[in-house]
């Protein structure tokens, strides 16, 4: 059974080490005020959301989102960060996260739900062309 829900205080080691994993994927090595920064941000629960998956009481799967504005519709969730514990993959964890993060949003009369993966993440990609539609747009970004 997989329980999904905000994350508390005890959930700190493990989401960061879950996060840490989520970057590591990525090729991004974060300072470790970045952590405090986002683990912050999600405990005020404001401006940054996130939710745990949890199997067996564990922390075996973290999501990361926002509300923006859109110029085209009521505002817009952006699914920024997803990831799954190595041993938990294949288990629905991933799917339940998204579910939860869509009524989530749903719930906040949200007009969407969207995310970005790497074209090479195969893996994930799996999942998202069976819960979402790919709009076919390319990702482009000016680090500053």
């Amino acid at each position: 059974m997989i329980g999904i829900g905000g994350l508390t205080p005890a959930d700190r080691d493990d989401w960061q080490t879950l996060f840490r994993g989520y970057n590591t994927f990525y090729g991004r090595t974060l300072p470790p005020e970045m952590y405090v920064r986002a683990w912050n941000a999600f405990q005020e629960d404001t401006r940054m959301h996130a939710f745990g998956a949890r199997v067996d009481d564990r922390l075996v799967g973290i999501t990361h989102f926002l509300v923006h504005a859109s110029t085209t519709a009521p505002d817009v969730c952006y699914l920024q960060d997803l990831f799954t514990a190595p041993e938990a993959r294949g288990r629905g964890v991933a799917r339940a996260l998204i579910e939860a993060v869509t009524e989530w949003a749903r719930g906040r009369g949200c007009s969407r739900v969207y995310w970005s993966t790497q074209e090479t993440n195969a893996t994930a990609r799996r999942l998202y062309d069976q819960v979402a539609v790919n709009r076919g747009f390319i990702l482009y970004q000016i680090s500053l």
